[in-house]
């Protein structure tokens, strides 16, 4: 059966030569047998793509040859001996699956060159070799922080959904690709980081990409220039034609500019119709972005709204021993466990932190201890303010959602003030610990039976519904967390 083989493959190479070695240098032959085609794939992510785009062609030119219907047994090996194309393309790396177009019209076509003075992405890679055999480094695309790369990533409960759906966008996750992702949350939790890591892992992964890293403030900036250099079409080159994967960091910041509102909605339809990925960062959930258009928040929310909430404190401890890794830093657990409890709320003055007592230890020759950390945090750090109180969470409730206390401490069963009681009986019940028979009493002298019941349909809700995921991360903001 290798003639029959050899034969189908040949004329199926002949009608897609590029694209057919990039994916069969990850592919290998086995054995055709009693009309069971067995094939190795070097990974889940090629085996799903070649069944997709090459089988149904394949099996159709065995059929011919054999008269047989062709069934295919698949196996998964990553080193792979005989490989059906001997030359080897910068096969595809990713684990998980992703949504990719047919090889015809490639999702990460090799970049062409840029019209508008911006030098395309250099598609040089670690291994690869130029004419003589010298090994070529491959640069970053320009605006990628080299920090930034999911390997440097702590991934825990509040940031869990938003690493997936990067790394999935990034071609390397084992969900769905959503398109456009939106990342959202308080500052300093790792929505940069994140962004850069989708840029990093898809260079790496697929050279040909053209990246585009941008801040929301960067391309208005640009378009304002563009304008005013009458360089609007190199403009629309660069960000609709010359880009298979945006970046765009901080999009809060396009609030009340309507004209640079206008040019990125037509970008984004652009993009999103080429079906190139497009990844936004923001400090707010969709719905709560001021001055900005109805039509432009509509498309935010058409792929995920993943958000990153505060981590607790074992990811935080989880952080600090990660920075310290990366910084060659020796540190106690003692040490990691005190600078997770002294900063809650903001990863970036976690990390900030550390290099802080790894500065002054250096100074003045000191080992990184507990009581070197002690003294160093208590100098550093501002006094703790007030403990929250149960009427610091109504009164903040009740600005949120322009409610009076008497509303939400009453007896009206109106949905949206019931809506806003059971928030603050459960931000009360997260972080105050009242019990249950304490909260009946400060809501209205409820029952505790009623009061559980506000608990565990908010804790129910956040999983699911990002408008509630919402409203609590704005009023823990407010309340400081």
């Amino acid at each position: 059966m290798q003639d029959v083989w050899d034969a189908a493959i040949a004329e199926l190479r002949g009608k897609m030569p590029g694209s057919f070695d990039r994916w069969f240098s990850s592919v290998q032959f086995d054995g055709l047998t009693d009309g069971v085609l067995q094939l190795r794939a070097q990974n889940a992510f090629v085996r799903d793509f070649v069944s997709d785009h090459y089988l149904p062609t394949l099996k159709e030119k065995l059929r011919e040859r054999t008269g047989l219907t062709i069934d295919v047994a698949w196996s998964i090996d990553g080193e792979l001996a005989t490989p059906v194309s001997a030359r080897p393309s910068d096969p595809p790396r990713p684990e998980g699956r992703i949504s990719v177009p047919p090889p015809a019209t490639p999702m990460f076509p090799e970049p062409i060159p840029a019209t508008n003075g911006h030098a395309p992405v250099a598609t040089t890679h670690p291994g690869a070799t130029v004419e003589g055999g010298a090994p070529v480094a491959r640069p970053s695309p320009e605006g990628l922080n080299s920090k930034y790369i999911f390997a440097n990533f702590v991934v825990g409960t509040s940031n869990e959904l938003a690493h997936a759906a990067a790394m999935a966008a990034a071609g390397a996750g084992s969900v769905r690709r959503y398109n456009p992702l939106f990342i959202c949350g308080g500052t300093g939790l790792g929505k940069t980081h994140l962004l850069h890591a989708v840029g990093h892992h898809l260079h790496q992964s697929r050279p040909g990409c053209r990246i585009v890293v941008v801040s929301a403030e960067a391309f208005t900036n640009e378009f304002i220039a563009a304008i005013a250099a009458k360089e609007m079409d190199a403009f629309r080159t660069r960000y609709r034609t010359q880009c298979d994967l945006l970046l765009m960091d901080d999009v809060h910041n396009l609030a009340g500019r309507e004209q640079t509102q206008e040019e990125f909605f037509h970008t984004f339809n652009a993009l999103h119709s080429a079906d190139k990925q497009i990844v936004l960062t923001s400090d707010r959930y969709p719905h709560e972005l001021e001055r900005t258009t109805e039509r432009l928040v509509s498309r935010f929310t058409w792929g995920l709204v993943a958000d990153v909430q505060v981590p607790q404190l074992e990811t935080r401890v989880a952080i600090v021993r990660k920075k310290a890794q990366l910084e060659q830093l020796d540190i106690d657990d003692e040490v990691a466990v005190l600078l997770a409890q002294a900063i809650r709320s903001n990863v970036r003055e976690l990390e900030g932190a550390l290099i802080r007592l790894a500065a002054q230890a250096s100074i003045l020759g000191r080992r990184i201890d507990l009581e070197f950390a002690r003294g160093v945090l208590a100098a550093a750090l501002p006094a703790r303010a007030a403990p929250v109180t149960v009427e610091d969470v109504v009164r903040v409730v009740c600005h949120h959602f322009n409610l009076r206390s008497s509303d939400l401490l009453g007896k009206d069963r109106h949905r949206s003030v019931a809506q806003a009681r059971h928030v603050a009986i459960y931000l009360c019940r997260q972080r105050l610990k009242c019990s249950y028979p304490e909260l009946g009493r400060h809501f209205g002298h409820r029952d505790h039976t009623s009061v559980m019941h506000a608990v565990k349909k908010v804790e129910a809700l956040k999983a699911t519904d990002p408008d509630l995921r919402g409203h609590l991360d704005a009023i823990e903001r407010k309340l400081g967390s």
